[in-house]
């Protein structure tokens, strides 16, 4: 083999170590550029990320105004039912005093002489008490009913067999409410020794 030949084998041996160096070389960066794209996130998935966070806040916002619209509504519904709570209680002081001024005029007081005066406080009464409930003031009807301390206040106890126990027999002072509220309890007075008062039907059993 001559010098030449030998000098052609050399460089063919050495171009194809080149293109073998490169060709790894090559490799190696595409396979560095496919992780680099594999750690980076995609700007899709960014912007799907983001537009789901930004919902989500959008209807957290739209849940607390709801909720804030909901409050206020019934905060002015009930400073409109309430806001003559105090004067309707002061009212109610006036239409017992003339009560008690009716109730204190004996029978055989009652001539023709001071009929038309007694009418004219009935009325005055009356007017006061329709001027109330067109308020929300409503009477509470206690006599007869079974005694509840939510709405009722017992003063005394009559003792009546006949009658169920704990059942309201006599109203010392009418009790009133104002929308849902008690505004004034009704003081009664309430049965004793009698059978137990059945329970209403709507009443929650125990489990």
């Amino acid at each position: 083999m001559t010098d030449e030949t030998k000098k052609n084998g050399t460089d063919e041996n050495i171009n194809e170590t080149v293109l073998d160096l490169q060709a790894e070389m090559d490799a190696a960066v595409a396979e560095d550029i496919a992780e680099e794209a594999a750690a980076e996130p995609d700007p899709l998935d960014i912007l799907k990320a983001e537009n789901e966070k930004q919902r989500d806040q959008l209807l957290r916002l739209a849940a607390e105004m709801e909720n804030l619209r909901r409050r206020t509504a019934r905060d002015v519904k009930d400073a409109k039912a309430y806001a003559v709570t105090a004067f309707a209680r002061d009212m109610l002081s006036v239409s017992d005093n003339l009560r008690r001024a009716l109730d204190a005029i004996p029978e055989d007081k009652r001539t023709e002489e001071i009929k038309g005066f007694i009418e004219g406080v009935e009325m005055t009464e009356r007017s006061m008490l329709t001027g109330l409930e067109r308020h929300g003031v409503k009477k509470i009807e206690a006599e007869g009913q079974r005694f509840d301390p939510n709405i009722h206040q017992a003063m005394f106890e009559i003792p009546n067999p006949e009658i169920p126990s704990n059942t309201v027999v006599q109203v010392v002072q009418s009790g009133y409410m104002i929308g849902e509220r008690v505004l004034r309890p009704a003081m009664v007075g309430v049965s004793k020794g009698g059978p137990k008062a059945e329970q209403p039907a709507d009443a929650e059993k125990p489990e």
